[in-house]
């Protein structure tokens, strides 16, 4: 090394590591720091060493971090990708490989320079249901997206470091659940507690294996590729107390919902969750993973869970045992990390939950944390009455999504309670699309082997894909007979599912009300066929021999955990990815991609080099007044694209027909229909829209109401910037880009709201568009003009800054505050966003090395 070997450097078998405990001696905040802050010291002090910063700088840069002063380059170990986001990620990169190449550099010079996992999940539909469906919607994902695949089978071969799983094999946070994440790393001569981030915002439940790492936007997760460190502010950490046993029948899930609800009144945004306490025992690592999925719903950035022996032993279980080996050696050394620290660790503010107190709850009818015990029972108002539909009534029930199926325990309860009620004689309404998708091979194995597929499938849950499916919307068509009826007579439906999220026409266009449960209680609701219904006291149906009740056909703990023990063996050690059908797709080689002359999946991306400059906010107008809650599905849907939306109309215009659409989530390839797609969610909550559908928007210099697109390309002829402002949560939901980049691509200079959620305040920032924050809103009729004129070149983070509103009647100033929080963030932002300034300077200097780290 260059410079003299630091202090708290030590020498190992393994290599080189950190010394926490020799840093704490110096800097005693460490002593009592929650492990999420000694995780993020550790891979500052690592990679100040391997770049040559002396130890005096080095010792100002961890102090600064500690006393939460400025922003601090944080390198992730590992990045993480499904394809709705890897397949513009990585397009992304090979744009900048043709500009390599143009300017005469060699393009290889521009690839990924730390380990890339990417696993195709996003793209299956569950069009088909029942036995075998799974082989038919398989068979149609890969005719439907031949284009994409190819360009992802040349990916594996142009980026060493690029690792694809194939479709038909799960999805992407349980295969790194089970496979891929091994929780301390030994690399390059140095040992290091690995971390990763994720281009997804479920990428926490990694934090259920002791693994510190949180979901970003795409174009972040591009630059983490291109080795950029994530520009990190310190975050709050907020621990979590868990304390007490579950009562009999309590699912992992019923746990997560509380938890949202609670911690989404307690406020966690921009907070790190620490969790320890009691409770812990009580909790396997597949259910402290269901617990970190539903990160986002919470808030907050991660739910750290501890590394300890649980975890060591579940990595030994699933095949890691070098892995676990190492981690337990590791964690010797690192006294400050291990979990009889927990005691003295100090924290920002701490929550206290008894699990026993949590009651089996249900979710819904649009948010998360709408949390309700199933005793309360729904209200619906029932309207006219109807021999196929009524209002509350379930029509859609699936048991889908990472969250749940990934947790052996919630899936065999699941399909004993399946067996107990065939037994019992009851079956599921003809008119409810029921479906399972797991998150892996390894369920349909366990299930399999205990007996337990047969039950699903006779109340119409059989496998219809591996895949998020239904939970990210691909849950195919309703039935002729129930879609006419939903339609004729406006009938307010229900879907009930295992997913993370149930937003406002997020699972089915026809579906308004959405409710989130564990498996088992899937199945409970789609037996009883409505949601409006108790099932603490009602019962769910008639069966063989009478009444039968939901405590009839509940399986009990020790049923459960015979079950468990029984399915050991294929908990074990997954088999081999499916990869057969993938591997026989004709796939390009070369260091460049070669562009498709004709194709409406993937466009060459032409990067904007515009700048911000001149005053922050000159003349803009409002092409969106939206409320609370505005989600990534309102901002950019990822399902099915509608006949007559702009993005239909112009794939018709193109000679394909609507059964070809695919998703939004498919084609987030192409640039041009994505920008069409942008708030094409009709249940955006615009006020402009008149009594239209959300997007269609006013344009206010002719006083028409239109498709929110031609709005905006009206604006953009006059040469006039636009804001969108919107109410509390705003971004809340995916970790999509596309969300930001849509807005970006519609001319929208700036969004006012009164509060963001993380990834997409940051996403805004990355692409140029600048993100304003004000906490007494004025009331707007839409056709005010927008002005800031402090220049530009004087932004800072946080800066507090004059909104000048011009109205018919007159002016009005209100303070509004700069939401760019880091210096790098207002850099971003001045260059037109992070691809734009990559396009600027040498396309080959991109990339900076990272010594393999």
């Amino acid at each position: 090394m260059s410079t003299p070997f630091p202090v708290y450097i030590k020498a190992c078998e393994h290599g080189r590591y950190v010394d926490l405990a020799a840093v704490a001696k110096r800097h005693a905040k460490l002593t009592c720091a929650p492990r999420v802050h000694l995780i993020v010291v550790e891979n500052l002090i690592r990679h100040a060493v391997i770049s040559g910063r002396d130890r005096a700088a080095l010792d100002v840069a961890i102090r600064d971090l500690l006393e939460g002063t400025g922003s601090h380059p944080f390198h992730p170990y590992r990045v993480l990708l499904q394809d709705a986001s890897g397949v513009p990620a990585l397009l992304d990169i090979a744009a900048l490989r043709d500009a390599a190449l143009r300017v005469g550099r060699d393009p290889e010079t521009i690839t990924p320079v730390c380990p890339v996992d990417l696993v195709v999940d996003h793209s299956i539909r569950a069009e088909k249901t029942g036995h075998g469906s799974d082989r038919y919607n398989l068979t149609i994902e890969y005719e439907e997206n031949a284009e994409r695949f190819g360009f992802l089978r040349w990916a594996e071969g142009a980026f060493d470091r690029l690792s694809v799983f194939p479709p038909g094999n799960g999805i992407v946070h349980q295969i790194n659940l089970e496979r891929l994440t091994s929780g301390v790393v030994a690399q390059n001569g140095w040992i290091f507690p690995e971390t990763l981030v994720g281009a997804d915002s479920h990428t926490p439940m990694a934090n259920g294996l002791g693994v510190l790492g949180w979901g970003v936007g795409g174009i972040e997760a591009t630059a983490v590729m291109l080795g950029h460190p994530v520009d990190l502010l310190l975050p709050p950490v907020v621990g979590l107390e868990l304390r007490g046993k579950p009562r009999p029948g309590l699912m992992t899930m019923d746990i997560a919902l509380a938890l949202a609800k609670r911690l989404r009144d307690f406020g966690v945004v921009g907070s790190c969750l620490e969790v320890f306490g009691s409770g812990l025992e009580h909790l396997s690592v597949e259910e402290r993973a269901t617990i970190a999925n539903m990160t986002p719903e919470y808030g907050s950035t991660a739910t750290l869970f501890p590394l300890d022996d649980m975890a060591l032993r579940y990595l030994a279980a699933t095949g890691r045992s070098e892995a676990a080996a190492l981690a337990g050696w590791f964690l010797s050394r690192m006294p400050l990390l291990d979990k009889a620290n927990d005691v003295n660790r100090r924290y920002a503010r701490t929550l206290s939950i008894d699990l026993g107190a949590i009651m089996p709850a249900v979710a819904g009818p649009s948010l998360p944390h709408q949390c309700n015990p199933i005793s309360n029972g729904f209200s619906t108002t029932r309207g006219e009455q109807s021999d196929i539909l009524s209002d509350g009534d379930v029509v859609m029930a699936a048991i889908t999504s990472c969250t749940n199926t990934s947790n052996p325990r919630a899936m065999i309860a699941a399909g004993l309670l399946a067996r107990n009620a065939v037994e019992s004689g009851l079956s599921v309404s003809p008119r409810i699309k029921t479906s399972l998708s797991p998150g892996s091979r390894m369920v349909s194995a366990y299930l399999r082997r205990l007996d337990l597929l047969s039950p699903l499938e006779k109340l119409g849950f059989a496998i219809s894909g591996f895949g998020c499916m239904t939970c990210v919307g691909n849950s195919g068509e309703l039935p002729d007979n129930v879609a006419k009826e939903i339609r004729t007579r406006k009938v307010n439906v229900a879907a009930i599912l295992s997913g993370n999220r149930n937003f406002q026409g997020r699972i089915h266009p026809l579906i308004r009300s959405s409710y989130l449960a564990s498996p088992p209680l899937v199945i409970a609701y789609a037996l009883a066929g409505r949601m409006d219904i108790d099932l603490g006291s009602e019962p769910l149906a008639t069966g063989s021999h009478g009444p039968v009740r939901l405590a009839d056909i509940w399986p009990s703990d020790s049923e459960i955990e015979d079950a468990l023990k029984q399915a050991a063996a294929s908990l074990s050690k997954p088999s081999a990815p499916v990869r057969e059908e993938w591997d026989a797709l004709p796939a390009a080689t070369g260091a460049c991609f070669p562009w498709p002359s004709e194709s409406n999946y993937l466009v060459e991306p032409r990067f904007s080099s515009s700048e911000n400059r001149g005053a922050v906010l000159e003349g803009a107008r409002a092409l969106l007044l939206l409320g609370d809650n505005v989600t990534t599905d309102h901002i950019s849907p990822v399902g099915r694209i509608a006949a007559d939306s702009p993005a239909g109309r112009m794939l018709t215009h193109l000679g394909i027909p609507e059964s070809r659409f695919n998703t939004y989530g498919a084609r987030r390839g192409n640039a041009p229909l994505m920008r069409l797609g942008t708030f094409a969610n009709p249940n955006v909550p615009n006020r402009l829209a008149g009594d239209r559908p959300g997007n269609w928007t006013r344009h206010h210099p002719s006083g028409a109401f239109m498709p929110i697109p031609d709005a905006a390309s009206l604006y953009a002829a006059d040469e006039t910037p636009l804001i969108i402002v919107a109410g509390k949560q705003y971004g809340i939901g995916s970790a999509r880009d596309w969300a930001a980049k849509g807005t970006r691509e519609l001319g929208i200079a700036a969004v006012l709201a009164e509060s963001f959620e993380r990834i997409h305040r940051a996403n805004l920032a990355l692409v140029g568009v600048l993100p304003l924050q004000w906490d007494r809103p004025i009331e707007l009729a839409g056709d005010e003009i927008f002005h800031i004129e402090t220049a530009a070149s004087d932004l800072f983070p946080g800066m507090p800054l004059q909104l000048r509103i011009e109205t018919p009647s007159g002016s009005k100033t209100v303070s509004v505050i700069c939401r760019l929080d880091t210096l790098n963030e207002v850099a971003l932002w001045r260059g037109g966003g992070f691809l734009a300034q990559a396009l600027a300077r040498d396309p080959a200097e991109v990339v900076r090395g990272r010594a393999g780290l």
